[in-house]
């Protein structure tokens, strides 16, 4: 493989692994903060979309193996990884092994993503809040145990779905389909090969997002996702249609309960079962009128959460991830702002959709933008997936980065595009 870059090292390369928005947006913070500094960098994305590719270099290559050896020949300073498959597929320790310095959970670390059931078992053992839940292997004794349950009830595929293995069931027979389409239709794939089945928890969800550096797990603002397709969150689950951070309905109240009761627990956990490493965590949250309970992990930087808060986040990204990874303190400081990130979609996701649609009047958008799913066609951005742009309004108040987000929305169109209207509007 040939190097791409024979610059001299006074320039800082950073290679990101990731094709969406949120690696887009860990690219633009990256150079954000170096053009403060007036420092050099150059970025990688591996493999990047049209918006990566205006502010660095989009490689073509699929393998881990061939990741490491172009880190190894381009003599990379750091990688972030982005995507959940990467990492459960265990390229923080192929790199680690080259003495690479990578940011990212080391494999045992990641089945806490890539496995539900994994996950509940370590959140029972140690302590933390989570919802009554069971494992099964197999469809019958599933099917046996939901005869006994209270309803509405919750069946999840234990392996990694994109964010889509998760069916809130009405009533025994739902409960019952939602359990054959897993196993046996592999609606969801191998995903599908263990199911957790868990009491259903009434309240609100938030995100946080955190950095782990081995000995202290330190907390971004809490976000608010919108995850239905449709208004007033109705309709199908997607990969996330919007997000506002901070999180208005998450109190101080709310956010101690969770230091103490989920994040403190985790940390101990962690570092008890030798699965230190320097990364994210991502706690998915439901907040109930019995408290705060833990829905999730994820060890990544959630998308769109990572578009939402990073704009808001005053530290040097670079210099905060170089300090995780040597396992020295630091603290993270952000903007008394607010930001509410508006998701544009393809028409027909998270179902079929069609792409190769010319995107006009991004050069018109005068807040940060994120490419989720789009290419450079020559000199032409065009939709290339579901998700297609991510557009972030800033302001002192909700409703100003709201009225901000929408205003630049409007601007940017492609043929058959939509997106939700009511992203931030509080019930």
């Amino acid at each position: 493989m040939n190097n791409i870059s024979q610059n001299s090292k006074l320039k800082t390369q950073i290679l990101i692994i990731g094709s969406g928005g949120r690696e887009h947006a860990i690219g633009w913070k990256f150079a954000e903060d170096f053009k403060q500094k007036g420092q050099d960098l150059e970025l990688f994305f591996i493999p990047g979309n049209g918006g990566t590719a205006q502010i660095g270099t989009n490689v073509s290559v699929s393998s881990i193996e061939d990741m490491k050896d172009f880190a190894k020949e381009n003599k990379i300073d750091l990688t972030f990884v982005g995507p959940e498959a990467e990492l459960s597929e265990g390229i923080v320790d192929i790199f680690q092994k080259e003495n690479l310095k990578v940011f990212g959970p080391h494999k045992s670390a990641a089945q806490l993503e890539a496995s539900k059931a994994f996950a509940k078992d370590f959140m029972d053992k140690y302590g933390v809040k989570t919802a009554k839940y069971k494992n099964f292997q197999g469809p019958m004794l599933a099917i046996d145990y939901l005869k006994e349950q209270e309803y509405p009830i919750v069946v999840k595929a234990s392996g990694l779905a994109a964010g889509k293995g998760v069916i809130i069931c009405q009533d025994f027979e739902e409960a019952k389909q939602a359990v054959l389409e897993i196993m046996e239709d592999k609606t969801f794939g191998d995903a599908g090969n263990e199911v957790v089945i868990e009491e259903y928890l009434e309240g609100f969800e938030a995100s946080i997002l955190s950095f782990f550096n081995g000995k202290k797990i330190v907390p971004f603002v809490p976000a608010k996702d919108h995850k239905k397709i449709g208004e007033g969150e109705t309709g199908l689950n997607t990969g996330g249609m919007g997000v506002i951070a901070p999180n208005p309905l998450f109190t101080e109240e709310h956010f101690k309960m969770f230091e103490e009761e989920i994040m403190e627990p985790t940390k101990c956990g962690l570092i008890k079962e030798g699965l230190e490493f320097s990364g994210v965590i991502f706690f998915g949250l439901m907040i109930t009128t019995k408290g705060v309970y833990l829905l999730e992990y994820n060890l990544r930087m959630g998308d769109p959460e990572t578009q939402t808060t990073l704009p808001l986040l005053e530290n040097d990204l670079f210099e905060v991830v170089d300090k995780t990874i040597k396992g020295e303190d630091f603290e993270l400081s952000f903007k008394n702002q607010h930001a509410c990130c508006v998701v544009m979609v393809s028409g027909g996701y998270p179902g079929n959709y069609d792409k190769g649609f010319e995107i006009r009047g991004l050069e018109n958008v005068t807040c940060p933008n994120f490419i989720a799913g789009a290419m450079l066609s020559g000199d032409e951005m065009v939709t290339s997936g579901g998700r297609v742009i991510n557009i972030v309004g800033l302001g002192n108040t909700l409703d100003e980065a709201r009225e901000k987000a929408y205003e630049n929305i409007k601007k940017v169109h492609f043929d058959y595009e939509y997106y939700r209207n009511d992203i931030g509007v509080i019930q």
